[in-house]
């Protein structure tokens, strides 16, 4: 299956959370850490722990699926090529399975 190599040695797919900051990233371009969690609370509407969030992200940055640079007192967050070649893979999967 071509998603499940190209998202590689992570695993992406199993997680909803990595899946969602990165379609949330997708639709922002890039955006701040605590904006980006911000947007997935009022998703989910639910107060996601603030460890376990920052921790999620770091595993997309380290799989190569989200870039971090730094604005003043925040770390900013975009997808890298990599991250959005994934999420138009899944939205197109999806969108099979759903539409058949």
């Amino acid at each position: 299956m071509a998603l499940r190599l190209l998202l590689s040695p992570m695993k992406w797919h199993e997680s909803g959370t990595r899946r969602d900051m990165c379609a949330a990233l997708y639709a922002a371009g890039e955006t701040r850490g605590p904006t980006l969690k911000r947007t997935l609370e009022r998703r989910y509407d639910a107060r996601l722990d603030s460890r376990r969030f920052y921790d999620r992200l770091a595993a997309l940055e380290r799989a190569g699926h989200v870039e971090r640079r730094v604005d003043g007192l925040d770390d900013v967050y975009a997808l890298t090529e990599r991250g959005e070649r994934a999420v138009r893979e899944h939205c197109a999967w999806l969108r099979e399975q759903v539409e058949g």
